[in-house]
């Protein structure tokens, strides 16, 4: 192990980034985190500004280790992890984006995922290659929007003057020197995401690219989640220290968790809801409605794939009653407002604001409570806002069981909302199986600091995250199975009313 003791991970994610310090334990020292602003210009369009990004990771680095009282001399390595699917395209000569960077949740590119079905195959097109339905969740789509849609743009990309990633892309080039030498790199679980990457080989593929019109110039390379891809750029906050560790943040939090046997899965509440279960090193197809998905690739090992369950809506609901309607005026507060009731009062909340994704995939579907009567208070919206996640959770969990053909006895969570108790005992309830929350809840972060830290020696492997795991408490299942029954039959019902909402002259 060297001197110094301690790894980084930057974690960027939907809604913040965050720089947290861990020590050899996998202990969090310090850390810091600071929001950004969410953008949207009209309804489903959601964009963040990447410049704001790097601001604000500049930043973080440095009250991190501010806080923990430590230099950049004190650190072994540096890991990223960040939200998925969320697309910047900007000039390599210039380091600036040419337009905003576009969001996961963004729905802006519904025709182009349309257009490119009806070429054939419909929204399978693509899957038996990338694991993924054309759907506008993907990268690759929101690419294509730049490049049609920004004046300029697509002349640029064709004369390889324009580069494109997800953030952790965007972090990286930017850690590394930028337009001074930066590096241009991503890792399989990222490119994984894009629609453009080829499961079995892990390389881009130039059919799909052109189907697309996307420059094959444009795409960073592909390397594995675990080396040194770089080491940050002279004056910044962490010169000469290697970055060497990328995952993609549901990849990340399902390595911090340690779900490295076949079978071992992964719950993350935060923005959105992800469940990902290890499937081995042969990708399974779902035939559910899940997504084939690479889990991690460490170095020169096998890669590792997963099945992955994606929720558009979870926490972002408890932030919406926040924001939008005012019924809280802090996110924790909704856990309070809901246990002045004793249940949902019959009344069920779809988020759907995004469409739906797992199992569903209906980008027809908007938003819907139903279920409503006089009887019904804010109390009453506050719980069924938090029993969406869970009989969200619960769709995916049957899916996985009928692709995996291996029924889940537990299920490992984490991220912000595994602290509403609340929310977890309804979670184990509705499953009908224990619910375990490990110590460290911040397992995204943890797993890009265990992906960077063994690329360097820091840690040995995979058995010093075994090792450094440890539960910290764990929910049973209270609820007999008529009313768990009777629940889900009300919140499927619940679901169908969303459907078909958009029609075609809604934009």
């Amino acid at each position: 192990m060297p001197d110094t003791q301690y790894v980084l991970a930057i974690d960027q994610g939907t809604t913040s980034t965050r720089a947290i310090v861990f020590d050899h334990s996998g202990q969090i020292v310090e850390s810091g985190q600071i929001e950004h602003e969410q953008i949207f210009p009209r309804a489903g369009w959601v964009e963040h500004n990447a410049e704001e990004i790097w601001k604000n990771t500049r930043e973080v680095v440095g009250l991190a280790l501010t806080r923990a009282n430590l230099t950049y001399r004190d650190l072994a390595a540096v890991g990223i992890t960040n939200q998925r699917e969320t697309a910047v395209v900007w000039d390599r000569t210039t380091g600036k984006p040419v337009y905003n960077a576009i969001v996961w949740q963004d729905t802006r590119t519904q025709k182009i995922a349309e257009e490119l079905g009806a070429l054939g195959g419909g929204a399978d097109r693509y899957k038996a290659k990338v694991g993924l339905p054309l759907a506008t969740y993907f990268s690759g789509p929101k690419i294509k929007w730049i490049l049609d849609n920004v004046e300029g743009a697509r002349a640029k990309a064709e004369a390889g003057d324009l580069a494109f990633g997800n953030t952790d892309s965007w972090v990286l080039w930017n850690m590394t020197g930028g337009v001074d030498g930066g590096v241009h790199v991503t890792d399989p679980t990222n490119a994984s995401r894009t629609m453009l990457m080829d499961l079995a080989t892990l390389s881009w593929d130039a059919e799909i690219a052109a189907d697309m019109g996307i420059p094959l110039s444009m795409l960073p390379e592909i390397r594995s989640s675990s080396e040194v891809y770089g080491k940050g750029r002279e004056g910044g906050m962490v010169p000469g220290v290697p970055i060497a560790g990328i995952l993609g943040d549901q990849q990340a939090a399902t390595f911090g968790q340690a779900c490295f046997e076949v079978g071992m899965a992964k719950n993350t509440y935060g923005t959105g809801n992800f469940m990902l279960i290890n499937t081995g090193t042969e990708p399974v197809p779902s035939k559910n409605g899940l997504l084939t998905t690479v889990c991690y690739k460490i170095g020169d090992q096998p890669t590792v794939y997963a099945l992955e369950g994606s929720i558009a809506v979870s926490g972002s609901l408890v932030q919406w009653l926040r924001d939008n309607l005012g019924i809280i005026s802090s996110a924790p507060e909704i856990e309070e407002l809901a246990k002045t009731v004793d249940d949902n009062g019959g009344a069920y909340f779809v988020p759907a604001f995004s469409g739906l994704f797992a199992p569903y995939w209906r980008s027809d579907a908007r938003g819907a409570l139903v279920g409503l009567t006089r009887y019904v208070n804010k109390g009453h919206i506050a719980r069924a806002a938090l029993e969406a996640t869970a009989f969200q959770t619960r769709e995916v969990l049957d899916a996985m069981n009928a692709d995996s053909g291996v029924d889940l006895t537990e299920l490992k969570v984490d991220g912000g909302m595994v602290q509403d108790e609340l929310l977890m005992q309804f979670q184990a309830d509705i499953l009908g199986v224990p619910v375990v929350r490990p110590k460290v809840a911040e397992t995204t972060a943890l797993g890009a600091a265990y992906a960077a830290g063994i690329a360097v020696g820091f840690w040995n492997g995979e058995q010093d995250v075994i090792d450094n795991w440890a539960e910290d408490k764990r929910w049973e299942p209270t609820m007999d199975s008529g009313e768990r029954d009777r629940q889900y039959r009300l919140w499927k019902k619940a679901v169908t009313k969303t459907f078909d909402w958009v029609d075609d002259d809604v934009s």
